[in-house]
């Protein structure tokens, strides 16, 4: 079920979200992550079909849908806030798709007691979404957009209204749904963490542009500029004459590809703040010219406020940089 955009645009006031050619892989999942404004709400939108493109084509299955109203698209969305019927049941939120399509009231109990089960709700269907939790109601959520077998299912911040506990929880129930299931699944969200550990690929948003398409580990590992380097996860940058080099204006690294070295390393400063944070410790690092540093450490591992350390950093894991992209 390949999903395609072509040279879509849509401008509101003087923001523009362009893109030139993005296709979604075939029963992946797939994020699209972005600070708030950077248009990843405005395209799943967009491929919904509650926003229409200024210009530009959606493609589903080779077939043009960009003119299609949302009832007619083979495809399912959860909003951010569920958007349930506080006057219907469960079972009669998840029904409503179906009595769109007319659909016999046998087969409609058929087919919300197999999405029920698969999702874990079934003794839930009578209830009311004021009696059900946050992760209960998004069951039901994603129960109504999954019921009519969509090609393709949106969510739009699923888990941005849940604890952080029920967060982690429903990250692995996502992503077991959607191998379990085979489908195709476009997820937005702000969350880096979130995106990583989740989609099989990423699609990286930045004031309405597209800036890079790949795995998590290719984002992480090759961010194509610094913006890249700087928003995925923590990151270090620093003038390339600290560390010797020429062909590059700057370098970076990753804290955990840091390491305390007694016998002289690349760089060396004073520890100004130890962070415990169980599985390590972050350190922060002044080091010449007022520029601070970020290295992880072993749990165990002695250090404090005022010590003068050294750090190594292996020749492979430091990225240069010729302006803001990315070069070695």
């Amino acid at each position: 079920m390949a999903l395609k955009l072509e040279k879509v645009v849509k401008r509101y006031g003087p923001f523009r979200l362009e893109v030139n050619e993005l296709t979604f892989p075939e029963r992946k999942y797939t994020i699209l992550l972005g600070s708030s404004g950077s248009g990843k709400t405005t395209t799943l939108r967009i491929i919904a079909g509650l926003e229409i493109p200024d210009s530009g084509k959606i493609f589903l299955d080779g077939e043009d849908i960009t003119g299609l109203p949302p009832w007619e698209r083979d495809v399912g969305m959860v909003f951010q806030n569920y958007a349930l019927y506080p006057h219907l049941t469960a079972y009669e939120n998840i029904a409503v798709p179906l009595k769109v399509k007319k659909i016999s009231d046998e087969e409609i109990r058929k087919k919300i007691f197999e999405i029920a089960e698969i999702l874990g709700i079934r003794e839930l269907l009578h209830k009311y979404p004021a009696q059900l939790s946050g992760g209960q109601q998004q069951r039901v959520a994603i129960a109504r957009a999954l019921v009519k077998e969509p090609k393709v299912l949106l969510l739009d911040e699923p888990l941005s209204n849940l604890d952080a506990k029920l967060r982690l929880e429903l990250r692995s129930f996502l992503k077991n749904l959607q191998r379990e299931l085979g489908m195709t699944v476009i997820h937005v969200t702000h969350d880096q963490e979130e995106a990583m550990s989740i989609g099989d690929f990423v699609v990286l948003l930045n004031d309405g542009k597209i800036i890079q398409v790949g795995t998590p580990q290719e984002i992480y590992r090759r961010p194509r500029n610094l913006f890249v380097f700087n928003f995925i996860g923590q990151s270090n940058v620093l003038p390339a004459s600290i560390f010797g080099v020429k062909d590059a204006d700057y370098v970076g690294f990753r804290p955990e590809d840091g390491y305390l070295s007694e016998g002289g390393g690349d760089i060396e400063g004073i520890v100004t703040n130890v962070q415990y944070l169980g599985a390590y410790k972050l350190l922060e690092i002044m080091i010449t010219g007022n520029h601070k540093v970020k290295v992880r450490v072993p749990p165990g591992e002695v250090v404090k406020e005022g010590m003068k350390i050294s750090v190594k950093v292996p020749a492979q894991h430091l990225l240069k940089f010729k302006g803001e992209e990315l070069v070695s």
